[in-house]
């Protein structure tokens, strides 16, 4: 007989499925989320998926994400789906999308981009080049990045 582990459903809180293979624990990182927090979550990681073939889940009880939230995730996990629960019900579902452009959220990775001077206050700026897999060009030096979960 084969045994299953099930996840029980949240009553109030966020789901965050579709998450990239591998990507859960920076999911946690943009939330903020600790091994010290007090928040109820469900973290699945490598689950089989048929869209993704592989995806991680993450559930956040009693926690509903801010705008600002949603935007990071998005430049980590590309297909994510936000589902906010509330009374046990899904009331909100909604994609993540990667903008245009992005501003104040990634750090440059060149050391001397004027966004990263300590002189001068420049807001980073990054203009999307591709979506999946996500890739950034700096609007001010044009150095590219590919991983920014290092750059949050």
């Amino acid at each position: 007989m084969k045994k299953e582990l099930k996840i029980v459903p949240i009553k109030n809180g966020t789901v965050i499925d579709h998450i990239t293979a591998g990507q859960a624990l920076n999911v946690l990182k943009i939330l903020g989320i600790n091994a010290r927090t007090d928040a109820v979550l469900s973290v699945v990681m490598n689950v089989r998926s048929k869209k993704m073939g592989r995806k991680d889940i993450v559930k956040v009880e009693d926690r509903e994400l801010n705008p600002e939230e949603v935007d990071k995730i998005a430049l980590i996990a590309p297909n994510a789906t936000i589902n906010i629960i509330r009374d046990s019900e899904v009331m909100e579902k909604h994609s993540v999308y990667l903008p245009k452009s992005i501003e104040g959220i990634i750090r440059c990775a060149n050391p001397n981009c004027i966004s990263n001077a300590e002189t001068e206050p420049v807001i980073s700026k990054f203009i999307t080049v591709s979506e999946n897999p996500p890739r950034f060009r700096c609007f001010y030096c044009e150095r590219i990045i590919e991983d920014v979960s290092g750059s949050l």
